[in-house]
């Protein structure tokens, strides 16, 4: 990704125009947006959609066009690329399943501690495996150093990791 990343700032570069960044919230959340890699670019437009929800974007797009787009095409984002494992492609074969749950789990644990505020064991109480929701929050805290560097994105939710919430990175705060 940040050989990818480069590569997308230099044609940015060479033609003036603006890169827009592609790490979602899921991903923000838990340090797994990559620094001079994904998290390349000036504007991010899916900063504030957890992973699950970019999925129903995708799959609504494919079946979906706006009237006043260019694009009158249907299926515009190839299958391949939806159906595709998640990876950060740091490594060969790696995938974020290897160490992070299903998106499916992991957006609901986010959503719960981000946007509805609930304490660790407010979370684990709502049915999730404790150690999974504790490596969260953990990750959640020690990503916030990342998060800082993050360029500007859109608002759609309670919030946000731009102004609504916000943890020092200094001074031991989280030990």
């Amino acid at each position: 990704s940040r050989i990818r990343g480069n590569i997308l700032m230099a044609i940015s570069n060479s033609k003036n125009a603006l890169l827009l960044s592609t790490g979602n919230k899921s991903e923000m959340a838990c340090g797994y947006a990559t620094l001079y890699g994904d998290m390349n670019g000036a504007f991010n437009p899916i900063k504030d959609f957890y992973k699950t929800e970019v999925y129903q974007l995708s799959n609504f797009r494919n079946q979906n066009f706006c009237k006043i787009s260019d694009f009158k095409n249907l299926n515009l984002i190839p299958q391949n690329i939806i159906d595709k494992a998640p990876s950060a492609e740091l490594r060969f074969d790696q995938k974020d399943s290897d160490s992070l749950p299903d998106y499916n789990v992991l957006d609901k644990i986010l959503y719960s501690l981000i946007e509805e505020q609930k304490s660790i064991d407010e979370t684990i109480n709502l049915g999730f495996e404790a150690e999974i929701v504790k490596k969260v929050a953990k990750l959640v805290l020690f990503s916030e150093y990342k998060r800082k560097q993050a360029t500007l994105g859109v608002k759609i939710s309670q919030l946000s990791f731009d102004k609504d919430r916000r943890f020092p990175i200094t001074n031991k705060f989280m030990f």
